[in-house]
């Protein structure tokens, strides 16, 4: 098992409506990992805790590499964009 925190960026306004980033270092990570990655309530330069627990945006894990990590996902719920950098926690086991 193993849990993180990472920063999700969709760049500077307007932003765009998907982003990811990739998760290393994840030596003892297998292809059946259950891995899971979620919004933080932790506040970043462009928003605060409570941006966090607010915002319409969709954050999952995917693309497991054996030995190696994962990729964190984010993609703005509905029909707009999202700005600006938005702290992740993550989580396998």
């Amino acid at each position: 098992m193993a849990t993180g925190t990472a920063t999700l960026d969709f760049g500077a306004f307007p932003g765009k409506t998907d982003a990811s980033l990739a998760v290393t270092g994840q030596a003892a990570i297998v292809a059946g990992t259950l891995v899971e990655a979620w919004l933080r309530p932790v506040a970043t330069a462009e928003h605060s805790a409570d941006e966090h627990m607010l915002e319409e945006l969709a954050v999952f894990a995917a693309d497991i590499v054996a030995g190696t990590g994962f990729t964190i996902h984010g993609r703005a719920r509905g029909k707009g964009r999202i700005y600006g950098n938005w702290t992740i926690a993550w989580a396998w086991v």
